[in-house]
């Protein structure tokens, strides 16, 4: 094949050369494909209203989720936590799969064991596997805590994870003080935000029900914060920063920041940074513990208020101007503390930044998909800035969560002709983004292949890709931006404005035709 060891190509424009297109088109031939024409044809149906209606009346399958499974959640979780190695009880390949979609997105290398689970265990049941996982785990890789989630075959064949534990423990395969939290996290019900949720109410199982203690919410004068599933690092960073500035010290319960963020210094690290367990049995001694994505932290409610005896107060995803607001409000209304003046200050530059671009983003309309927290975060912001979202998905958003997107919607001028959809998949998605056609859409990195099916279709047809959610694999160092405060605003905003500029010169750039819009100053 054509490829030069001193100019090396990559696939593209590799692959375009003669030899490899000769290659495709006998391949082609010998699968007996069906033509161009054909295919033409079958796809331009798909871009129907009469396709759409069939795609909407699927019933048993679900095509690209807009979601993944519960023990991706409960490893992140796991993560957040010093010194954690999660573990994941089931088949090895399941954790290859959580450990490359994370891989991926914060190109950074993630701890995770499994004990392997394979057919024999799948008959006999996987207590062996967790005896020897666990001894193995410990004393390869040192851990202080070991934080167990579990896979579709221990949940099918109904292995208890509590009796595994504690006779691994009885039986000396691990130590007896060892904190070994746990969540039953099957794959087949819920999603990642779910799995998240049920790893958390482990670890408040495991470090904060001491019968010998009596617990005093507000004998600390310190705030909990939990995110629940939230993969831009810098939204940990700017809790932290963000307290700070106002002098109220706070604990963000699982905060995997610095492990997913480590420095290329010579040194690796399976293990920094995190909630320490001294952090984790006082957080019920707290004033409250804020709850940033409620939607998705039903059980640690149910933990914050029945077992710890705090209020559990919700607060909206801090996604925009008045949800930043409402927060720093809380903080400030639970602790005594002002909200500080940097803060005003930098709540006013961004009121300046939605000034500056108002222009340029009213009456733009906007398709997003996502998990509920985030969508009804970003769908408030685009409120805010005057956008218009006019089709709004997440699959594993419910009927209470749609009720109440609803009502935000009617609420505003803008979201007088927005639509919601609940446990719709992204091929849901694309159908909309023909039939309902918005300017652009904002989701993860699987919406690209939505953008070239709608631009295949024609240039007038295209919906171009923002890239805000997750996951994001096909571009580099977005999980690092912050996405919540004013702070997080300013680069949403950001992020929203260049894109429709950036469309704007694409389509203005042809040379004596359109160029009488190709401005220099926008």
């Amino acid at each position: 094949m054509s490829q030069d060891l001193g100019t090396p190509k990559s696939c593209f424009p590799l692959f375009e050369q003669d030899e490899y297109q000769n290659m495709f088109t006998h391949k082609r031939a010998l699968e007996e494909a069906h033509g161009e024409a054909k295919v033409r044809e079958v796809f331009e149906w798909t871009t129907t209203q009469e396709y759409q209606d069939l795609n909407f009346s699927r019933e048993a399958l679900t095509v690209d989720p807009a979601k993944a499974c519960q023990p991706l959640g409960a490893v992140l979780c796991a993560l957040g936590f010093t010194n954690t190695l999660p573990y994941v009880h089931g088949s090895q390949g399941c954790v290859a799969y959580f450990r490359t979609y994370f891989n991926r997105h914060f190109k950074e290398p993630v701890a995770c064991v499994s004990d392997s689970m394979t057919e024999d265990a799948a008959v006999f049941g996987g207590n062996n596997n967790m005896n020897v996982g666990l001894e193995n785990a410990s004393a390869l890789y040192k851990p202080e805590i070991i934080a167990v989630s579990t896979t579709c075959m221990a949940e099918v064949i109904g292995d208890d994870l509590q009796a595994f534990i504690a006779n691994a423990k009885k039986d000396g395969f691990v130590d007896a003080g060892m904190p070994i939290p746990y969540a039953h996290t099957p794959s087949f019900l819920g999603s990642h935000v779910t799995g998240w949720d049920n790893m958390f109410e482990g670890f408040a199982r495991t470090f904060t029900t001491d019968a010998t203690r009596e617990y005093q919410p507000g004998k600390l004068a310190k705030l909990n914060v939990v995110t629940g599933f939230e993969t831009y690092l810098g939204n940990y960073r700017v809790i932290h920063r963000m307290m700070s500035q106002m002098g109220v010290e706070c604990s963000v319960l699982s905060d995997p920041s610095e492990v997913l963020d480590t420095p290329a210094d010579g040194q690796y690290r399976m293990y920094a940074g995190g909630t320490t367990q001294t952090e984790m049995r006082d957080a019920p001694d707290a004033i409250d513990t804020l709850l940033l994505q409620p939607w998705q932290l039903q059980k640690t409610k149910k933990v914050v208020q029945g077992d710890w005896n705090q209020p559990g107060t919700e607060v909206s995803v801090p996604i925009g101007l008045a949800a930043t607001d409402a927060l720093l409000m809380t903080v400030s209304e639970l602790t005594g503390k002002p909200i500080a003046d940097t803060l005003a200050t930098e709540r006013g530059r961004l009121v300046d930044m939605m000034l500056d671009s108002h222009t340029w983003l009213h009456g733009k309309r906007f398709g997003l998909y996502g998990d509920p927290d985030f969508v009804m975060g970003m769908t408030a912001f685009l409120l805010e800035l005057g956008c218009e979202p006019t089709t709004i998905l997440s699959h594993n958003g419910n009927k209470r969560w749609q009720k109440a997107m609803k009502k935000m919607l009617a609420d505003s001028p803008y979201g007088q002709d927005s639509e919601v959809y609940v446990n719709c998949d992204l091929w849901h998605f694309r159908s909309l983004m023909f039939t309902r056609k918005p300017d652009f859409m904002i989701g993860n990195s699987y919406g690209k292949f939505i953008q070239r099916d709608t631009l295949a279709k024609g240039e007038q047809f295209e919906v171009p890709l923002i890239r805000i959610g997750f996951p994001i694999f096909d571009r580099h160092h977005l999980h690092r931006q912050t996405t919540w405060g004013y702070e997080g605003a300013m680069s949403i905003l950001t992020q929203l404005v260049n894109a429709v500029l950036e469309q704007l010169d694409r389509e203005t750039m042809k040379l004596g035709k359109t160029d009488y819009n190709f401005d220099l100053i926008r």
